[in-house]
Order: structure tokens, then sequence, then C-alpha cells
């Protein structure tokens, strides 16, 4: 199966910004409590005296100078610990992009594979500096496949892309909850790393790995994604004379937004990921 063409794509933000982390990567802008990273503001020091801006410091006695000095003039400028101020400083946090891929008979399984590897392989174009990772999951017949462990090899995906299993039935609830596993691992192993989960589906899970029935089982593993507030982005794969809503019903158990491409490319898919990953971004930092 062919690989969509791939581009260079523009710079993609990640929803988790404002999150304190202890590492950096270089794409997503956050905070860290290290002293390292880029000064940008400075906030009072609450009784804090480490990594103290002088600047602002300064600038918050300034205005009590003429007082401080009736009380004492043996100093030239008077600084008292309510003056300090502290450094906020931002450094550059690494993503994961996790793709979980419907490769069951149920869509157009050739067009919608070739836009992901397509997808995929662009944005380890402009990950390969960045310290960003991707995976790819693909579930079909009864199991889902770990075909890309988390990487940034461009040289590993092209390998693990040339070959891809398709067609069988949709185990929905198979691929979501290797995929939860994954993410899971990920943050004990990397806790810096900012994860984002891209579910490429119809939403007609017809494959139980449980007890339960095959969507029921399914929504009940999206909504325990959704409880460890994990941002994903669904995209609506069938369509529109088809579609049966189940796809939209599977975001609303993740708890994330439905996408629809009409025309699906890899550049589509890429800028459908950015867009909506700025979004949550936004949301984040209101």
């Amino acid at each position: 199966m062919q690989t969509g063409e791939s581009f260079t794509p523009r710079r993609l933000d990640t929803p988790l910004d404002k999150m304190i982390r202890n590492y950096g990567g270089r794409r997503s802008r956050t905070q860290t409590k290290r002293k390292r990273g880029r000064y940008v503001q400075a906030r009072p020091a609450n009784g804090k005296a480490d990594d103290l801006a002088f600047d602002a410091t300064l600038r918050a006695a300034a205005p009590y100078q003429k007082e401080r000095k009736d009380q004492n003039s043996n100093v030239a400028f008077h600084v008292q610990p309510s003056d300090f101020m502290r450094k906020v400083r931002v450094r550059r946090a690494a993503n994961l992009i996790l793709f979980v891929v419907d490769a069951s008979w149920s869509m157009a399984v050739a067009e919608r594979m070739s836009a992901t590897k397509g997808a995929i392989m662009s944005l380890l174009t402009d990950a390969y500096q960045r310290r960003d990772r991707v995976g790819l999951i693909v579930f079909q017949k009864d199991r889902a496949t770990l075909i890309l462990p988390p990487t940034n090899s461009i040289q590993l995906a092209q390998r693990a892309l040339s070959n891809i299993p398709v067609g069988g039935k949709t185990p929905l609830s198979a691929g979501l909850k290797l995929a939860h596993e994954i993410l899971q691992r990920e943050s004990v192993l990397h806790p810096e790393v900012m994860p984002l989960l891209i579910v490429l589906t119809d939403g007609a899970g017809n494959v139980a790995i449980g007890n339960f029935a095959p969507l029921e089982e399914s929504h009940r593993i999206a909504d325990q994604i959704a409880k460890d507030d994990i941002p994903t982005i669904v995209i609506n794969m069938e369509s529109a004379t088809y579609d049966q809503g189940l796809a939209k019903e599977l975001a609303d158990h993740l708890e994330a937004p439905c996408l629809s491409i009409s025309e699906l490319k890899a550049e589509h898919l890429y800028m459908a990921v950015r867009q909506v990953s700025h979004e949550l971004k936004q949301a984040e930092n209101k």
C-alpha cells in the first residue's frame, strides 16, 4: 500500500502548554520550575528567594524608596522580602502523537491508510529536530496492533509503514484499550511528554474483547480515556451518505472534537490535527 505524499508541515501546537513540567523538548512552550529556560515574566516570590528576577524586584521596590530612606539612610536602595519577584521560565516540551486507525473493510481502507502514512511521515519530518515522537496503532479482524511504537526515527517509520495488515471486522475497543495502555506507560516512562490521541474510525465497532456488547465496551474504554484527561481528536472516516453518527457518539465519550474529512489527503489530515490541537491549547489557556 502506497504512502500518501509527504510535505513540510507547519508548526504544531499542543493543548497542554500551561502545565508545569520538569523537562522540555523543542516544540510546545511550557512552564518549568527548574532554573533553565527562557525568562519571560516575573511573579511575586511569596517568601521564596530562589531564582529571583532582579529587574522586576527593583521595579517593585522603587515606589517605596522615599519612605524607606526616612527609616534607614544607611542603604542606597532599600529592598524588602515583600518586593521579591521570581522568574517565570518557559521551555519547549516534547509531544507524542499517537494515531489509532481502523484498518477493517468497513471504510475506504486504502485511501485512509495512505493519508495516515503521509501525515505520519510529514509529522516525523517536522519532529526530527524537535524531539517529538509519533506512533501508530491499527485495529482489524479481532485485534489491535502497535505497528509503529512511539519514535522520532524516520527510517524506522518507513520500514514499519511499508506493510500494514488490513481487512476483517472492527475491534474498536481493542484499539482504544491498546492506545490507553501505551499512553499510560509513556506517562510513567516519559512524564514530560504531552500526548495527543488521534482516532480515525467510523465508530462502528463490532468485535468485543470482553463480556460487554462491542459499542458499549468501546464507550466504556473511551470514558476512561477521557477521565484520564488525555487530549483526543476523532476523525470520522464514514461518508456522509452512510454516516449513522457513531463516530460523533464515540467522540462524545472521549470528550473530544469530531472532524469529518470529505477529501482525505495527508495534508488535510495534518492540518486538521494542527487546527484542533491549537483550539485545545486555547481552551487550556483560558
